[in-house]
């Protein structure tokens, strides 16, 4: 069971200029110009001091803005550790999985489905990452959980490579009529990918999102 650390580097970031400093700098400008404006200014023509109160109320909007920001930064930094952590409470566990997917692993892929009803045929359809099919059967047509276990092999026999997969289910009664259909599989976490955020858990040669897991065993 291991850990994929994340990148010293946190992705999307970017150097960005001390914003607060910036402000800081500019406004002593601003005050520097305003009070030799007023030494200069024509007495009988004194500046008007709505325009400079504006400037000043200004300067405070951008001030508090740039502070909001530094606060929502820090709220996402601690909101990506504790999905870290709680991505690391997975590690060795049973989970399953309500996607559809599953991951091939060693030439053998496993899926639980569900039908809400009796069928008068069931197709289930094997889709790879790009959204191929590459492998078609009949499934059971008898309401309730059905396992379904595919060896890898397309339509043709052809050996597919590990990775994931995802099983879909089309079930019609008799008349035509769609039945209802769920589908889910399991496996044990093994790793938690750390570079992407949030993490996400490995399972076999499958990377599944923390939301996506239905249930969890020892």
């Amino acid at each position: 069971m291991t850990v994929t650390p994340a990148s010293s580097t946190t992705p999307g970031a970017t150097a960005q200029p001390d914003a607060m400093k910036q402000l800081s700098g500019n406004f002593s400008t601003f005050l520097t110009l305003l009070t030799t404006q007023l030494k200069n200014q024509d007495p009988t023509s004194p500046m008007d001091s709505n325009q400079f109160t504006q400037q000043l109320v200004m300067y405070s909007q951008v001030e508090q803005q740039i502070t909001s920001n530094d606060n929502l930064k820090t709220l996402i930094a601690q909101g990506t550790s504790n999905a870290a952590t709680m991505a690391a409470g997975y590690l060795g566990k049973k989970v399953s999985v309500t996607t559809g997917n599953a991951s091939l692993t060693g030439g053998a892929a496993n899926w639980t489905y569900n039908l809400s009803g009796n069928s008068a045929n069931t197709l289930l359809s094997v889709v790879n990452a790009s959204g191929k099919t590459v492998f078609s059967t009949a499934g059971q047509t008898t309401t309730g959980n059905s396992t379904f276990t595919w060896d890898g092999k397309d339509n043709n026999g052809n050996q597919l490579p590990d990775g994931t997969y995802k099983l879909m289910v089309t079930a019609a009664d008799s008349a035509g009529n769609e039945i209802k259909s769920s589908v889910a599989s399991a496996g044990t976490v093994a790793q938690i990918d750390m570079t992407v955020s949030p993490p996400k858990l490995v399972v076999g040669s499958m990377e599944v999102d923390l939301s996506d897991i239905a249930a969890v065993a020892n």
